[in-house]
């Protein structure tokens, strides 16, 4: 049901982030989702992944601060305020979004984007009820 993000605290230097990929990339693992957000001192690359676990070792063996944390994924129609329209059922239902990014990738006729907030099971059931698929994680992490 929920999409495992890896998050990667690096510092605000040239090359960090370049490091943490060719890590995951010299591990064989495949980047399906990124995020970077950036503070003074250091950034927070979120990513979705094929392998999380794997790329937590990795990342973890080379002595970064790296966590797991759930995510959804939903798939929003590709089309003009389809997002806007989830966005605000969620805004509607008092529930934050702590964060959201899309899927690298185009698919036929939707977009698949990873959402965070605070109580993933409650958005995750108000979701279904709006009608929005919800992406089995396995679809994501596929080649």
């Amino acid at each position: 049901m929920f999409v495992k993000q890896v998050s990667i605290f690096v510092d605000n230097k040239k090359g960090s982030i370049a490091e943490v990929i060719s890590i995951l990339g010299e591990s064989n693992i495949n980047i399906k989702a990124l995020s970077v957000a950036d503070a003074a001192d250091f950034g927070i690359l979120r990513l979705i992944v094929d392998e999380p676990e794997r790329a937590y070792y990795a990342i973890k063996e080379k002595d970064y601060n790296v966590k797991i944390a759930d995510t959804l994924g939903i798939e929003i129609k590709d089309e003009a305020n389809e997002l806007a329209k989830v966005l605000n059922y969620i805004k509607k239902n008092d529930i934050e979004v702590t964060y959201i990014y899309s899927v690298i990738g185009y698919m036929k006729d939707h977009s698949v984007v990873i959402i965070k907030t605070p109580n993933l099971g409650e958005t995750y059931e108000l979701l279904k009820s709006f009608g929005v698929k919800i992406v089995n994680p396995s679809e994501i992490y596929k080649e």
